[in-house]
């Protein structure tokens, strides 16, 4: 949670550039690639028992992990998935170079993105997920500075926690010249967050909070909270005493 640095790189193209961003060597790349190709199209159970067993030559798997059809994989050796993780159609992971973990019976739904994309040798960089979490249908999660979710930690449809920030302070240069901070966030267990929320680089969510739908976190949340608004501000604490209102929305 201290990379705080401000760190700016140039974006140029070429296949050299396109490649460095794929895999960690042509060798690799194409590896992958050609795993990928070969069985990663094929539906039902039998494509799920094929990679279950061949994806295991491209990326670390403890145990049996399930992945369906239509899931892309980029730096696949710095991905590791627990036993009985689930990959849903549509997941895109993508782990340079830190890595993506994610936790036994954690499931990832479809279309959702976890993203490293540490393309600037942040230190901190990574996703780490814990034990029998949910990532919510769209959701992303980008780790450049770092992202930690704990066990059981549930992301409804469309959440965004973005461990990373563009610098703009001068008004001279574009934003895009002046570099990023990448802090880190920190949700513990227990942490239910609502449809369309987004958790800002920075924050650290306690355990056992609850994010309100469509709210904006950009200071830390205290365990056992109930936050909403924007930017998100505290609605009450959960302490047995009362049921959620109705005018809570948090799905």
């Amino acid at each position: 949670m201290e990379n705080t640095t401000k760190i700016s790189s140039q974006i140029s193209g070429g296949p050299r550039l396109y490649l460095q961003r794929q895999a960690s060597g042509l060798w690799r790349y194409v590896w992958e690639q050609a795993l990928q190709t070969i069985v990663g199209w094929v539906p039902t159970l039998l494509g799920i028992g094929l990679r279950a067993v061949l994806y295991r030559f491209m990326l670390k798997m403890e145990g049996v992990a399930a992945i369906e059809s239509g899931v892309r994989l980029r730096f696949a050796q710095y991905i590791k998935l627990g036993n009985r993780t689930y990959l849903d159609q549509g997941t895109y992971i993508h782990a340079c170079p830190q890595g993506v973990t994610l936790g036994e019976g954690t499931l990832v739904m479809h279309g959702a993105v976890l993203h490293v994309y540490n393309f600037r040798g942040l230190p901190h960089s990574g996703i780490y997920v814990g034990r029998d979490s949910l990532i919510g249908e769209y959701t992303v999660i980008r780790g450049q500075g770092g992202v930690t979710l704990g066990d059981r930690v549930y992301t409804s449809p469309m959440v965004q926690i973005i461990a990373v920030n563009h610098v703009f302070d001068d008004p001279e240069r574009p934003f895009s010249e002046q570099g990023i901070t990448a802090q880190g966030i920190i949700i513990e267990d227990d942490v239910w967050i609502g449809s369309g929320a987004v958790i800002t680089d920075g924050v650290r969510v306690g355990q056992g909070a609850v994010i309100a739908a469509g709210a904006v976190v950009t200071q830390d949340v205290p365990a056992h909270a109930v936050v909403g608004g924007v930017p998100a501000r505290l609605i009450r604490k959960i302490d047995g005493t009362a049921p959620a209102s109705r005018g809570e929305i948090f799905f």
